[in-house]
């Protein structure tokens, strides 16, 4: 019987495992799990919620949403996309909610649904699943692999990794040395320590659509900024820091945004919008009338930042005063010093060089059997569920090609 080891019990693990076996029921199947647990970063993603995938329904659209395998997944979506995950988990009986920003979550709103729909899977389909089972070598052999564990060796005909994305690129060691090349890793998605601004002060104010620039780049963040304790936060800076991974890694970290708290809103609107503020309510104090759509409290924050006393009129702002806040509102500036990561729930840009995977299988270029699925490859999304369908996809496609023949 041809056997098939998956190497790594996560998200696309278990995909891959439950696409090879109902590709083929008469193969052997094995998830080998280095750890305690299944699917542990399944638990805790999204705030034990699980953001499956997101609404993005156009395969072209849906790629655009990843900083490092745009066209890479661009092909991978024709074989499996956003609705074929919806339609995947709800013919399983887990129901799902779309929201408004396009974030797909189970309808229980606990990523253990999730969970117990793979497991459940699984043990219908005769997949095998084994814990504290570390690989630590891949050994290429005629017509399959020696796996190499701790005190022992087995061999399987093919092999599918899916151990995620590593901190370190030592984690990678034992592909590397299958003369694989590996990218680097670097940190995404994570926040922006701010140790020296005072607007730390406001932690849990949100700015419902913020726009966020790094000061010298063409980089930009868009959506929901929420002030932390520690600095920023929230989809504008996760996205912001998706896309300039590997900058603000050169840049270690030590940088400066500008924030257009308006969102893309363009300083001749905004000086419409002063303007017509004076003229109507030119009697009423600044810091009574906040004509913009953000907090009253940011407002406050803006005109005392800016030497402007929130008890003055708005008549008597005047000309250098008004260009003071329109630059402030456009183009806030904050010194970032450092980043937070999520340890438990941390992406990284790195991993497999796509150039070495087919796309079409997921099959190494190098090693006829070995495929991979998920963030070991050189693959990572923003925030939004799009981290999740890379692996779903991937996994989808690994394991049918894995189990064919």
């Amino acid at each position: 019987m041809t056997k098939i080891a998956i190497i790594g019990g996560g998200a696309a693990g278990f995909f891959a495992a439950i696409s090879a076996k109902m590709q083929n029921p008469d193969k052997e199947v094995r998830i080998y799990e280095r750890t305690s647990k299944f699917l542990g970063k399944v638990k805790i993603s999204g705030g034990g919620r699980c953001n499956v995938t997101n609404a993005t329904y156009t395969n072209r659209l849906l790629a655009a949403n990843y900083p490092r395998g745009e066209k890479f997944l661009k092909k991978a979506f024709e074989q499996f996309n956003a609705q074929d995950t919806v339609a995947w988990f709800e013919s399983r009986g887990v129901a799902l909610k779309t929201y408004p920003d396009g974030c797909i979550f189970p309808l229980s709103n606990e990523s253990q649904s999730i969970i117990d729909c793979f497991l459940s899977e699984s043990r219908k389909l005769g997949i095998q699943t084994i814990l504290h089972r570390g690989v630590d070598a891949i050994i290429p052999l005629e017509g399959g692999f020696e796996l190499k564990f701790k005190e022992e060796s087995e061999f399987v005909d093919r092999i599918i990794v899916t151990v995620g994305g590593q901190p370190k690129a030592t984690g990678f060691d034992f592909l590397s040395e299958l003369h694989h090349t590996i990218i680097s890793p670097q940190p995404s998605l994570f926040t922006f320590n701010m140790p020296h601004e005072s607007i730390r002060e406001f932690m849990g104010l949100v700015v419902e659509k913020a726009t966020v620039r790094i000061e010298g780049q063409k980089l930009v963040g868009q959506g929901p900024l929420l002030i932390t304790h520690w600095g920023m936060s929230g989809p504008a800076i996760l996205q912001l820091s998706a896309w300039g991974a590997r900058i603000l890694a050169e840049k270690e970290y030590q940088f400066a945004i500008l924030v257009n708290w308006l969102d893309q809103e363009k300083e001749t609107a905004l000086r419409d919008t002063f303007a017509e503020t004076i003229k109507n309510h030119g009697g009423k104090m600044l810091g009574n009338l906040n004509p913009f759509p953000i907090p009253a409290r940011l407002w406050n924050f803006l005109l005392t930042k800016n030497s402007i006393d929130p008890s003055s009129r708005w008549v008597d702002l005047g000309q250098k005063n008004t260009n003071k806040l329109v630059n402030c509102l456009l183009n806030d500036r904050y010194r970032v010093e450092g980043k937070t990561t999520f340890k438990e729930e941390f992406v990284t840009a790195g991993g497999i060089d796509l150039s070495e995977i087919n796309p079409q299988s997921m099959e190494s270029i190098r090693h006829p059997g070995l495929f991979f699925a998920g963030e070991v490859m050189d693959i990572d999304g923003i925030t939004g569920g799009f981290n999740f369908q890379a692996a779903w996809t991937t996994g989808y496609i690994a394991g049918k090609y894995a189990a064919m023949g």
